[in-house]
């Protein structure tokens, strides 16, 4: 379905682990982006806790939502939808977004959006480079995903080809920073250390490689642990560990492998088009290598800055300014967090499944009074149920 000619305002919240975020979308440009990070709370700990994230996000919520309005410079009266992160995250986390995103959509009677996580991270693109080619390729890595996904349409239809099948990319990250006593998160701690080490240095292990094994999945358990053993040994004869250039190999083994997968699933879908989300697309190298491998493959690749790779708000609204601008059905009020939302579900729409087409015909579009009153009706019915 091809986009509308208005712009949508749309709101965006996101909470499924530790970062709470805020974004103001108008179309595919970016208003605000406001984000409240507890990492530091977690440090100590060596990984994210969720209880811990959880106060966080309630902490945070209220303060980082007028702060985006602020930076916005619009009234929340003015918005024409409310998106939020209902899955995949952490449960709890998950809950304090999804309950502030119902409780706004009900206070201000806008239509409510629950988005997928991973279909956001694709979807943020857009502020970035223009609407997403279709069908578009992604490679997605995070702290808790490593997947490729092959999108036709980001609102309706996005197809997973590959994940892994062990530890994400951004796990290994953070259990090798650990093992190095480098402290956490890990992705961009090793980043900065490898670029004064030799990738070439140790030859570790590229996991799933092989010609029998799954051609897009991802496996990084056994690299995590060649580097763990080889660091050990090191200890273990009284050698001092050449962190940088263990940085650089490790580094090296993750980003040649999601490169290498994710070319390839360009080339055997005809898609000339790669883009890659998540925390990990930050890193310079995995940005460099898919770069020159894209090139030389006559494929476009599109990645975001390094502050809309990390989970934001942004991405959020991103994803609910398209909902709205393609009419895709609001979701109702009896939206939950779902920890393990499926990639293919790329939004959770009511129990009606209705578009909001008929309503952008009939001069009942997003932004209007008749919307508004369908909203509270509905929020009345379950209260009152």
């Amino acid at each position: 379905m091809a986009r509308k000619t208005d712009e949508p305002l749309v709101l965006g919240i996101e909470t499924s682990c530790d970062e709470t975020g805020v974004g103001i979308v108008r179309g595919h440009t970016l208003l605000a982006d406001a984000v409240a990070s507890s990492v530091d709370e977690h440090a100590r700990f060596g990984g994210v806790v969720p209880e811990v994230a959880s106060r966080a996000h309630l902490e945070a919520m209220v303060p980082t939502i007028q702060r985006a309005l602020k930076e916005a410079g619009v009234s929340a009266k003015d918005l024409d939808g409310i998106a939020v992160t209902a899955g995949p995250g952490l449960a709890g986390a998950l809950l304090v977004g999804v309950s502030a995103a119902k409780a706004y959509a009900y206070a201000l009677g806008k239509p409510l959006y629950g988005v997928n996580h991973l279909a956001s991270h694709i979807c943020v693109d857009q502020l970035e480079h223009g609407a997403l080619p279709e069908p578009t390729m992604a490679l997605l890595v995070s702290g808790g995903h490593s997947s490729l996904l092959l999108a036709p349409d980001i609102t309706s239809d996005v197809r997973p080809l590959g994940s892994t099948i062990d530890d994400a990319a951004g796990e290994a990250f953070d259990k090798i920073a650990r093992v190095l006593h480098l402290g956490f998160p890990g992705g961009p701690v090793i980043d900065r250390y490898a670029r004064e080490g030799n990738p070439d240095a140790i030859r570790f292990p590229r996991g799933l490689t092989g010609p029998r094994d799954p051609v897009y999945d991802f496996s990084f358990s056994g690299l995590k642990t060649a580097v763990a053993r080889w660091i050990e040994a090191k200890r273990a004869a009284g050698e001092n560990v050449p962190v940088a250039d263990v940085a650089a190999s490790f580094q090296e083994a993750v980003v040649d492998v999601l490169t290498r997968k994710a070319v390839r699933a360009c080339k055997d879908h005809g898609v000339d088009h790669l883009m890659i989300g998540g925390g990990v697309a930050a890193n310079t190298r995995l940005r460099a290598m898919a770069q020159r491998r894209c090139e030389d493959a006559g494929i476009t690749l599109r990645v975001p800055r390094p502050k809309l790779c990390t989970d934001n708000g942004a991405m959020v609204a991103a994803l609910g300014a398209e909902m709205v601008a393609r009419g895709r059905a609001a979701s109702s009020w009896d939206l939950s967090a779902d920890s393990s939302l499926p990639v293919t579900e790329t939004h959770v729409p009511g129990e009606d499944g209705h578009d909001h087409e008929h309503d952008h015909e009939h001069g009942h579009g997003h932004g209007h009074a008749h919307d508004h009153d369908h909203v509270h009706e509905l929020s009345k019915q379950n209260l009152y149920e």
